[in-house]
Formats: structure tokens, C-alpha cells, sequence
């Protein structure tokens, strides 16, 4: 099974709860944060409470109160706290007056109901033979006020050893000290060596920890649920900090529930204690501890309820067994075996037969998934069959998953390709005894590759988060805002699994779903915020008023920001039906209203009024009738355009429209009409109002210098000209037809000319890179300036986009056009890198998106350092310590700077630059600072800062002002348990004598030796503030003696006396003789060396040389006297004898030798030679080792090996199913020395079989047979 996820950390120490409160009353809801400056929000319905005559906000360090004044039926409902990504819920119950009843104080613990894990651990102590004192707390839940301040190790309270029943619960716990911890500490679970219980929780076991703020203590619990008999044994417990590491081993003895009918007599001699393990008994050679008969007095009540076959006979007693039974047998009749005064115990004996296990099975195996696990049972018998089970079912052989295997007394089963199928209670039988193993497969941690994305929604919109993950199938977590989202919320959210790609999907988006997101693996997380925002329909292009002729084409058009949006049109206040005529369509964000063949009666008020929102577009359509009236014939051109004073208003298209100029026009005979456009200076018209363009040519010269003339009919720019009218045509208006055109009609009679100024607006130009300034912990401020070219239509605002940088999608944070050129964006996520760009919004649309800003990272300065305190202080200095803040944040830590001022003083002076050497200027890297050069006497109050690339964090300062004056403390030296003794030394080695020591002022420091002052160069002596060093470089005899060293401050003194014993090797024995030689031994005696080396002498070797060959060997080592007896000498051989002389240093460099040799003489001997009787060797063939059953590959050789004995040599032959294989060449035979060998080269599925191995001589005949199965690898 996958590893539980990591525990969710939330921000809250104490988190409000639900209340009742009476109408009128005020409701008061406190909350306490980890860390002080924490942003907290309170929300009522999703919406945030801000301060006001109901609501009362305040916030004291880290704690945080709402409260709610006066009370009614209105206020009842659901309420939340916010803070970071932790979201707390509770609710607020309004009663009436008569029926309120006060708010009930912090009530006493209730005891704990039957069933929980107070009750079970109760009731598994309290069983007999196992049950504590009632002076004694429970030895499995050392948890109350009475477990030991003083931690072991790290431990405050140690797990104890526990008993229960099958069936029942019981809990374990351990206490560490986290007052001296900076992180929590990691603590795991084992079973046995090396099984971690931390991918067993599940059903049957509950891992929980806890901290206790005001005792400042952890506390981890074990819990195991419904205990099972496969649940004893070795429990090992291990907590580790960065720098410490402890553990503590525990035993749980599961206990049978035992009726009073079926007592079983064995377990009442189980010994109560155990050598390392708790696992129960079954087998003789595990027996360990001291003997126990209680349980068997304790139940003689019961025998009459025994079975007959269990029964002890009625006359005897257990006491009268132990009484004629001498203290030798109490063991075996403990162990349940016979005693010698009576045949058995009983009907049946107390034990059964030998065991037919050598070796066992271990308690459990671990294996990680899709690895190999190989279990092993050595027999008794060879040739006992064996069973595997696995949970009871007996496991057949098929494919290569399970592997059997016979190797003479050893049978083994692998399993390959472990999956969480494997994951089980596995069994070897053979005959009627089992051995019982478990097998946990451990799934690797599964990791995630695809991390999600933040996603911008509105209200009602479909959200869909998508993750992708290394594992197929693996089990994931889906949080939101620290909280699990479980599945009885299917009607909220829709999990999804897609292979390794999982889906959170919420239909239809609200604003309470706004929040963080997280996907929690085994392996990791991957964290995303939902912002959800109301719909706001925002208009791009509105519809304008519109003035055509009779048979010619209107068309209204607009665009609105959802493209999903649909409207109706309205006529005059009512619907616009759509016909063959009026045309409706809809294409994207873009709604168009076209009329064809515009009539009288199509001129009105229309409208666009877009579903769901609020809003309304509306225009005219003015119809233009054209009246001719009567003229005479030869009349002067005219335009015939409304337009007082001859001054035409801008006409304005925006880009990308159709340009539709109709000029009426009359005259006889019919004029020629010229369309020019005025070429002007500037490349580009100026946004502003056109050039007044009038009649006047000296006005105009000063602007117009060309006219180009339009005269194509067909193309993007055409002219068509009827006999009433003349049209200049536009088709997809652009920046270059922007200006002035000339329109002169001419005839014979006359001429008339009119300027119309066209203005072509279109979307902004995009606005330059952004730039990031003000970076915080989740904000930063963005700075940007205007586009270049405006579209000619003045900039409404702009919008605000941004980014993760490895991600492709960009999230909007404004709907509001931005009218500012900057922005404070917030509620980002630290350590995470952002990019952002901006939009600019003018009347006719959004522009292109401006380049992406640089990447930059959310980064917060550190929390204050902890644990600052004053290590030292002497007359001008002070010593300070403190340990890193709680939170560097993403950026790290650059470093520290101190600060200080004399009490009472605002303003801190910075230490650094009046303090530290140049190389200690600027930022320190170490947590601590020696501060010189300090005025004597002076109250100072001093404060660290940590600082990062978000700059400098809180400081923190010490609690109390320091006085800069140094403290008397009484000289004291710390002598070493190893000084106290002799101290021993090898001529030549270095003598290194370090002594700590305190005191203050520095005290003075005087060496002596034999109550003389030391002199000379060959000792040094080396003083410093705390410790006091005495080295010889290369110590000589003369060095030995009794030093003291002397410790004083004014008439204050301590003293250390120290022996130390300079030793080398000593000098060899003196006057070896030969005292006396008989026989086949000579009397050697000797005199102690003149110098021993300063040392006591552990003793003597004496060795021998023949006096041919002069090559030594010892005789005796370490002898202790100095006269000896060498015996065992060759008779006619001389021999030269020498001693060494050793002491703890070594042997002697020389040895004292005899210096004549000494002669063992040879006397005379006559041989006999014995007779010795012919024996019969012949011998029948047998076989010392049979073949035994195989399963090969084919494909690759197989050997069956088999061992023969017999006198003369047999004949041997091979035969397979009864066919004899000695012609066969893809079978080689071979033997040697009795090992018959049978190589079956690149076997096949037809080879498989049953072989037989024949052996024959003179004597008789023997045969060995085997199976052969070939598998073909899949």
C-alpha cells in the first residue's frame, strides 16, 4: 500500500468553535495563529467581515477575536477564519431568550467510553499473570503527570511493553522534549528488525502525534485495533533530529481467549519474560528467562472443567510434582517433559514431538514492489514434502511467478514481480506443524511530473484541474485549502482518473469555491489557487447610430467580452424577429443586426440586450429620403450633403470596417464626379480633431502639398457612380486611408466641391515590458508605461495578466480597467516565479499583449531569530548566541546584524562597523557575535535581525538590559576520569594533557613536578580562556613523576594532582644455564632482566633451534617463572635454547641464548613389524545423494547431479521415461570420483520427463530417479 501523505499544516494553534448563544447576547470567537503578523480574514456566507457597529475585529499577536454584538436570527449561519491556506469553518446557533442556556465552561474529561484505546490498553494490562500493581501506571501509556522531566536520550517517556487479547486494542506512546528541538522531530514505527509500520496503517493500525505547547513535549502514539495473534512480537521505536538520533525496543504479547473448557495445559509453563523478543513461544530452543508455574496454580480451580485428554490426574498436585522433583529437573518440567519420578504428567505430555524445522521463517518480510522476495525453511528431514500457503490457500505451481525450490534440506519459495496482491499471510506445513511469516509489499513513493495550474473563472463556469503522477492507478488526495475533499461531495466535485493523469472537476464554479487546490501523493503535492469572480459583462464596441437610403443595407454591430453571451434585439422596445430581410447572426464576441433593402418603416430605436445581465445597447436608424424636385434643365452641379456652414463632421470607421461614403448629387446634364484624397506632411493624422479644410486655398497650402485620385471601381478602394448619387467604397478600413477627401462634381453649367475628413481608429499599440518593483512574501508592484500610439480613441485603462513562468496559461487579475500605471498584485504563492504583462483598453477594443516582464520570485524576509541569549560578558565584552529563525522564507538567509543601545535609549546603533574586525563587516553567517571594545559598566540592550534578499525581518531583543561588567566566579578544574588514573606512555609517543577549567577573572595557571617548577624545552605548557594543555613532543623515562597543576584568582585556588608512568621495553634475562638433560627433556633456568622497563613483566618466551638447521621455535609464551622444563626433543639432535623477557610495552629488542647446544642422545631400538589381516573391500552400489526435482528454462543446459558409492566401480546408466540416453548425442555423461553428472544441452519441452540414474557391479544393483520440467519463458 502507498505511504500515507505527509500531515496537513495548518496555520492555526487554536481554532474557533461552534457556539449558542441567547438573541441579544454577543458571540465572541477567538482563534490563536503559529506565528504573529499572520493576515487572518473572517467570512460570513463567502463573503469577508470587515470591522463595523455588529462586527468587532481585533488582533493581539497571535491571537485573533471576532466578535458579534447584539445577537438575533439574522446573524445564525456559517462563519470561517482564513489564514495563508488554512480555512477553518463553524457555525453560530441563535436560541430564543427562554430557551437559552449558557455556554458550558471547559468541562472535565469524560472517561473514556468502552472501546476506545484507554479501555483496551486497560483491559489488555490488567489480564492475569500480566496485570500491574495499583501503585504502577500503565506500562503500554505512560501518559500523565507523572512521567519523568528528565528526558534519556531524547525520550521523556519511553514506550512500555504491553499485553492484550485477541480482539482487543491497545496503545503505545512516547513522549520527546521539543524545547531544545527546531523542528519537529521524525519518529518511526518498526516491527521486528527493519518492517516500518508506516505503510501498514490502515484498518488494524493508527499512527498519531501531538504537541503539547505548554510543556513543550511530542507525543507519538501506536494504536492497534482488533489485535490478531500474528500481531506479537519486537516493537522498535526511533526518533531522529538533525543532529541526535535514539530508540527504544517494546514487546506486545498477544494472548488466546482461553474458555474454561478448553485449557491448554502448555501455556501455562510459557515463561513470562524474554531475551530480546515478545514473540510467543512454541519451540524448546526459544526458551529464554526464568521459569513461571503461577499461571498453572493460579487456574488448579478450573480442572474439573478440563477436557479428559488435558486432565492431570486428581491426586496429583503441581506442588507435589515440584517437591519430589530435585532443582535439576525443574527446567525440563517446565519445558513440559517427563521428570524422573513419574512417567508423565498427565494422560499426554506437555510438549509434542521434535519439531521438524531446523530453521524457521522470519516473523515478517518486506519487499518493494516489483522486486523479488525469496522465503527459506531448512528441514529436519530432507525428504519431507512441504506445503506453501498463502492465506490459507495452498499456492500451485504456474508460470514463473512462483519459483519452489529443493535444495537438500532447504526448500524455498520466491515470488517475482511482488505486487500489492502479495501483500499476505504466508505458510509452510509440513506433516501437521506450519511455520507463519507476513509479507509487506512496500509501493514506491509515487511522484508527481505534471504539477497544476491556477485557473481564473467566473461565476458558473467549468473547472477542471488536471494533474498528472509517475504511477498509474496510484491513490491521491484532493485538498482545498488544507482540508480533504472527500467523495461524499460528488455532488460539488468529480474525481476523475485518466491512467496517471487525475481530474477535479466543479461544474458549475461559485464564490466559495475560491481557494487553494492540492493533489497529495505519497511522494509530494502540487498546490494551485481558484480565483472565482462574478460575471461583469464589459463592452468592447457599442452599437451607433446609423443613417442609410432607401434600398441600401444597415448594419448594427457590438462586441461584449464573453463570447458565450447570447442577446435578443428590440425594435422599438420589442423583439426583432428575423426573416429573409433582417438577419441576426452571432460569431464569437462579436452580435450583428443586418438590414436589407432599408424601407421607411425600418427606420426606429434598436436595441441589444444581453441575457443575464443588466445592461442595454441601443441606436437609431435614421432612413435618408432623397426628394428631386423640378428643376430646369441646365442646372449647376450640387452635393446635396447635411452639413451647416459647408464644415463636414469627422466622419470616424474603426479599423478593420467597411467604409461606406454616399454622396447624393443632382445637376443637368449629369455631373462628373472626382474623388481625391489630400496627402498630408505627417505620416500619421494626429488623434485629435481633423484640419479644418475649407475653401480657402491659402489656408490649405500649408498642410496640402498632393492629391491623389480615386477613380478604380473595383478593389479594396473603389468609386461607383450613378446618375443620383456617387459611393466611395472602403473595404476593410485601414491606419493609410486615414484623411481628407476632395469630392467635386462638374458639369458644363457649373461645379461644386465638398471635404470630407475620414478618421480611421483602431485598437492600441501594445504598452512597453512591464517592470516588477516591491517585491514581497505575495505581492509585488508592477510598473508599466502607456503605449506609444493610442489608436486615436484616448485609453480607458488596462489589464493586469499574469503567469507561472513554466506554465502556459495566463491568469487575469482585474475585470475593473486599470487607470493607474501601476498595480499592487497580490495573493501569490512564495518561492514560485511569475511573469506578467499588461493589455491596453480603449473604446474600440484591448490591444496586443505586451512582452512579458522578467521573471521574478515572491519572496518575504525571514521571521526573528530564536533563543537569543548572553552567553558571556567581561568587563568591555559580551557574548551573544542565538539560533536561525522559524521561517527563512524561499530566499533563504543572507545573514545576521546586531544592533544595541544603552537602556533607554530609541535609537539602536549598529555594532557591526564599530565593533568587528573588517572581514566580520556587513551581514555575519554565524549565529553568534563577540562584542568589544564595550564602555564598562553600561546597561545595554541588544537585537539580531536576519536578513535575505527580501531584506531585513523582525528583530528580536533581549529580554533583560546587560550589564557589561565581568562576574567573579570561584577557580574550579574539571579533571578528565581518565587523568584521575595512572597515566601510561611509550618512550618516543607525544604526551597531550588536556584539563578544562572555569573561573572568572581568567585565573593563572602554574605547573609543577615533584613539587619543582617544570623547565626546560622538552614540555610545553599552552594556557587558554577555558583549558589548560601539558605536550611533550616525544616523552622520555626521565618525563615519568607526579605533576601538579595549580589553578588561583587572588587568594583563590584549586589544585589537580596527575602521575604519569613514561614505559619501554625491558632488557633480556640474565645467565641462562642448562641445569639438567634427560631423556627426551631438558632443565633450563635464568635471572631476571637488570631493567624492566619501568613496567610490571608480564612474563617470558623461550624458544628452541635445532642446532642443523638454527631456525627458532617457541617453546613456552608468557611463562611467569624463571626456570623451566623443555620436553618433546628429537632424539640425536642438539639444540640451542633462548629466552625474551616482555612487559606491556613488548618483548625484549634481545634474548639471552645458551652458549653451548645440548646433545639428546639416541638409544638403542629394534623394530618389529606388524602383521596385518587382508579385508574384503567389496561393496554394493548405493547412492549418498539422490537426484532431486528440477524446473529449468528451455533454451539454456541443464545438469542433474547425483553421488554413488561401490566397490568395484559400477557401470552407470541414464535413462529417461525407461529409454536408455547413452546414444543419444544431445546427452553427456560424466564421473567423477563418484559424482555422476547428466548435461542435457539447450533443452525443450519435449525433454521433460522422469530420468533414472542405474548403477551396477558385482554386488547388486541401485537406481535414483528424478522429474525434469522444462518451462518456456513467457
Amino acid at each position: 500500500m502507498p505511504e500515507p501523505g505527509k500531515k496537513p499544516v495548518s496555520a492555526f494553534s487554536k481554532k474557533p468553535r461552534s457556539v449558542e448563544v441567547a438573541a441579544g447576547s454577543p458571540a465572541v470567537f477567538e482563534a490563536e495563529t503559529e506565528r504573529a503578523g499572520l493576515k487572518v480574514r473572517w467570512q460570513r456566507a463567502g463573503s469577508d467581515i470587515s470591522a463595523s457597529n455588529k462586527y468587532g475585529l481585533a488582533a493581539e499577536g497571535t491571537r485573533h477575536t471576532l466578535t458579534v454584538r447584539d445577537v438575533g436570527p439574522a446573524d445564525q449561519g456559517s462563519y470561517a477564519v482564513i489564514a495563508g491556506s488554512s480555512k477553518v469553518k463553524f457555525d453560530l446557533k441563535v436560541l430564543e431568550a427562554e430557551k437559552a442556556e449558557p455556554v458550558p465552561g471547559p468541562a472535565s474529561t469524560p472517561a473514556e467510553a468502552p472501546g476506545t484505546p484507554g479501555e483496551a490498553l486497560a483491559s489488555a494490562t490488567d489480564m492475569e499473570g500480566g496485570s500491574p500493581s495499583p501503585e504502577e501506571p500503565s506500562s503500554a501509556t505512560p501518559d500523565g503527570p507523572g512521567a519523568p522531566e528528565d528526558p534519556i536520550g531524547l525520550f521523556v517517556m519511553r514506550p512500555q511493553d504491553g499485553e492484550v487479547t485477541v480482539g482487543g486494542s491497545i496503545t503505545f506512546s512516547a513522549r520527546v522534549a521539543g524545547a531544545s528541538l527546531l523542528k519537529p522531530p521524525v519518529v518511526k514505527w518498526f516491527k521486528g528488525k527493519w518492517v516500518d509500520l508506516s505503510s501498514k496503517v490502515g484498518q488494524h493500525l493508527q499512527l498519531r502525534d501531538s504537541y503539547d505547547r505548554a510543556s513543550k513535549v511530542y507525543l507519538f502514539e501506536l494504536h492497534i485495533i482488533d489485535a490478531q495473534a500474528t500481531f506479537a512480537g519486537g516493537y522498535r521505536c526511533e526518533v531522529s533530529t538533525k543532529d541526535k538520533f535514539d530508540s527504544c525496543n517494546f514487546n506486545l504479547t498477544v494472548h488466546e481467549v482461553i474458555g474454561p473448557g478448553d485449557l491448554d495445559l502448555r501455556s501455562a509453563f510459557r515463561r513470562t519474560s524474554l531475551a530480546g523478543g515478545g514473540r510467543r513461544i512454541s519451540d524448546s530452543h526459544e526458551d529464554a528467562g526464568t521459569l513461571d508455574f503461577s499461571s498453572l496454580l493460579r487456574k488448579s480451580s478450573l480442572r474439573t472443567l478440563r477436557d479428559s485428554k488435558l486432565e492431570a490426574p486428581a491426586e496429583e498436585d503441581v506442588w507435589e510434582i515440584l517437591r519430589r522433583a530435585p532443582p535439576s529437573e525443574y527446567e525440563r518440567i517446565e519445558a513440559g517433559r517427563c521428570p524422573p519420578s513419574r512417567g508423565r504428567l498427565g494422560s499426554r505430555g506437555l510438549r509434542g514431538s521434535h519439531s521438524a524445522f531446523q530453521k524457521k521463517l522470519q516473523p515478517a518480510y518486506q519487499v518493494s514492489k516489483g522486486q523479488k522476495i525469496r522465503l527459506t525453511v531448512e528441514l529436519a528431514d530432507p525428504d519431507a514434502e512441504v506445503k506453501w500457503l498463502k492465506n490459507g490457500q495452498e499456492i500451485q505451481m504456474s508460470g514463473s511467478k512462483y519459483i519452489f525450490e529443493s535444495i537438500g534440506a532447504k526448500r524455498t519459495l520466491t515470488i517475482s514481480q511482488c505486487s500489492l496482491a502479495d501483500d499476505a499471510a504466508y505458510q509452510c506445513v509440513v506433516g501437521g506443524e506450519k511455520c507463519s511469516t507476513e509479507l509487506f509489499v512496500k509501493e514506491p513513493p509515487v511522484l508527481i511530473t505534471r504539477p497544476l495550474e491556477d485557473q481564473l473563472v467566473m461565476v458558473g463556469q467549468r473547472v477542471e484541474f488536471e494533474c498528472e503522477v509517475s504511477e498509474e492507478g496510484a491513490q491521491v488526495k484532493w485538498l482545498k485549502d488544507g482540508v480533504e475533499l472527500t467523495r461524499e461531495e460528488t455532488f460539488k466535485y468529480r474525481f476523475k482518473k485518466d491512467g496517471q493523469r487525475h481530474h477535479l472537476i466543479i461544474n458549475e464554479a461559485t464564490l466559495e469555491d475560491a481557494g487553494h487546490y492540492a493533489l497529495r501523493t505519497s511522494g509530494g503535492q502540487a498546490l494551485a489557487e481558484l480565483i472565482v469572480q462574478e460575471k461583469k459583462l464589459e463592452v468592447y464596441q457599442s452599437i451607433a447610430d446609423l443613417t442609410v437610403g432607401s434600398k441600401d443595407q444597415a448594419v448594427f454591430k457590438c462586441e461584449v467580452s464573453d463570447e458565450n453571451v447570447r442577446g435578443v434585439w428590440l425594435k422599438n422596445g420589442k423583439e426583432l424577429v428575423p426573416d429573409s430581410r433582417i438577419k441576426v447572426s452571432h460569431i464569437g464576441r462579436v452580435h450583428k443586426l443586418t438590414i436589407d433593402d432599408v424601407t421607411p418603416a425600418d427606420e426606429a430605436d434598436y436595441s441589444f440586450v444581453p441575457e443575464g445581465f443588466a445592461c442595454n445597447l441601443s441606436a437609431k436608424l435614421h432612413f435618408m429620403e432623397v426628394k428631386i424636385d423640378f428643376v430646369p434643365r441646365q442646372e449647376p452641379p450640387k452635393i446635396h450633403l447635411d452639413c451647416p456652414g459647408r464644415t463636414l463632421d469627422t466622419i470616424v470607421v474603426v479599423a478593420g470596417n467597411k467604409l461606406r461614403l454616399d454622396v447624393p448629387i443632382s445637376g443637368d446634364p449629369a455631373p462628373t464626379v472626382i474623388w481625391q484624397k489630400t496627402i498630408t506632411k505627417g505620416s500619421k493624422v494626429p488623434a485629435g480633431p481633423a484640419p479644418d479644410v475649407s475653401g480657402d486655398a491659402d489656408a490649405s497650402d500649408e498642410w496640402i502639398f498632393d492629391r491623389k485620385l480615386l477613380c478604380e471601381t473595383e478593389g479594396r478602394v473603389r468609386v461607383e457612380t450613378t446618375k443620383d448619387r456617387s459611393v466611395f467604397t472602403v473595404e476593410g478600413a485601414e491606419k493609410e486611408d486615414e484623411g481628407v477627401y476632395v469630392v467635386t462634381v462638374k458639369n458644363p453649367v457649373g461645379e461644386d466641391q465638398v471635404n470630407l475628413t475620414v478618421k480611421v481608429i483602431d485598437v492600441p499599440d501594445a504598452p512597453a515590458t512591464p517592470r516588477i518593483s516591491n517585491v514581497g512574501e505575495d505581492y509585488c508592484t508592477v510598473q508599466w508605461e502607456p503605449p506609444a500610439y493610442d489608436g486615436g480613441q484616448p485609453v480607458l485603462g488596462y489589464i493586469l495578466e499574469r503567469k507561472k513562468k513554466k506554465s502556459y496559461r495566463w491568469m487575469r487579475l482585474n475585470f475593473d480597467l486599470l487607470r493607474e500605471l501601476s498595480h499592487e498584485a497580490r495573493r501569490m504563492i512564495e518561492g514560485v516565479v511569475y511573469e506578467m504583462r499588461v493589455y491596453a483598453v480603449n473604446a474600440v477594443g484591448m490591444s496586443r499583449p505586451s512582452p512579458a516582464s522578467l521573471p521574478f520570485m515572491p519572496i518575504g524576509p525571514p521571521s526573528e531569530p530564536t533563543h537569543l541569549a548572553v552567553e558571556d560578558v567581561s568587563d568591555t565584552t559580551v557574548s551573544l548566541r542565538w539560533r536561525p529563525p522559524e521561517r527563512a522564507g524561499a530566499g533563504g538567509l543572507d545573514g545576521y546584524s546586531v544592533e544595541y543601545c544603552r537602556e533607554g535609549c530609541e535609537c539602536p546603533c549598529p555594532a557591526a562597523p564599530n565593533f568587528f574586525p573588517p572581514p566580520l563587516q556587513g551581514l555575519m553567517e554565524r549565529t553568534s557575535v563577540l562584542v568589544k571594545d564595550l564602555p564598562t559598566g553600561a546597561r545595554l540592550l541588544f537585537r539580531v535581525r536576519a536578513h535575505n534578499v527580501a531584506g531585513p525581518g523582525a528583530p528580536v531583543t533581549t529580554k533583560e538590559p546587560v550589564t557589561v561588567q565581568e562576574i567573579f566566579q570561584r577557580p574550579r578544574l574539571q579533571l578528565p576520569r581518565h587523568l584521575r588514573q595512572t597515566i601510561q606512555r611509550k618512550v618516543g609517543e607525544p604526551v597531550n594533557l588536556l584539563i578544562p577549567f572555569q573561573g572568572k577573572p581568567r585565573p593563572q595557571v602554574t605547573w609543577t613536578k615533584e613539587g619543582q617548577p617544570l623547565a626546560g624545552e622538552e614540555v610545553t605548557i599552552r594556557n587558554s580562556l577555558t583549558d589548560t594543555i601539558l605536550f611533550i613532543r616525544a616523552a622520555r623515562r626521565a618525563h615519568s613523576g607526579t605533576y601538579e597543576v595549580t589553578l588561583r584568582i587572588e587568594n583563590v585556588e584549586d589544585k589537580a594532582t596527575l602521575v604519569l608512568q613514561v614505559v619501554d621495553k625491558p632488557s633480556p634475562p640474565q645467565d641462562i644455564q642448562v641445569i639438567e638433560a634427560w631423556g627426551f627433556n631438558v632443565a633450563l633456568e635464568w635471572k631476571p632482566p637488570q631493567d624492566d622497563g619501568n613496567t610490571e613483566l608480564w612474563g617470558y618466551t623461550v624458544q628452541k633451534a635445532d642446532k642443523k638447521t638454527m631456525e627458532w621455535f617457541t617453546v613456552l609464551e608468557h611463562y611467569r617463572r624463571t626456570h623451566c622444563v623443555v620436553s618433546e626433543l628429537v632424539i640425536g639432535n642438539g639444540y640451542y635454547f633462548r629466552v625474551f623477557s616482555h612487559n606491556t610495552v613488548g618483548p625484549s629488542d634481545r634474548a639471552t641464548t645458551t652458549k653451548e647446544p645440548v646433545f639428546i642422545p639416541r638409544p638403542g631400538i629394534t623394530y618389529e613389524r606388524p602383521i596385518y589381516k587382508a579385508l574384503d573391500f567389496s561393496e554394493a552400489p548405493s547412492f549418498t545423494r539422490p537426484l532431486v526435482n528440477r524446473s529449468v528454462i528451455a533454451g539454456y543446459n541443464a545438469t542433474l547431479c547425483c553421488a554413488v558409492r561401490g566397490t568395484p566401480k559400477p557401470k552407470i546408466s541414464w535413462f529417461k521415461n525407461g529409454l536408455d540416453l547413452g546414444k543419444d548425442a544431445r546427452f553427456r555423461m560424466f564421473s567423477k570420483q563418484g559424482v555422476l553428472t547428466l548435461e542435457i544441452r539447450k533443452p525443450c519441452p519435449f525433454d521433460g520427463g522422469i530420468y533414472v540414474c542405474r548403477a551396477t557391479n558385482l554386488q547388486g544393483e541401485a537406481q535414483c530417479e528424478c522429474r525434469l520440467e522444462v518451462r518456456v519463458p513467457q
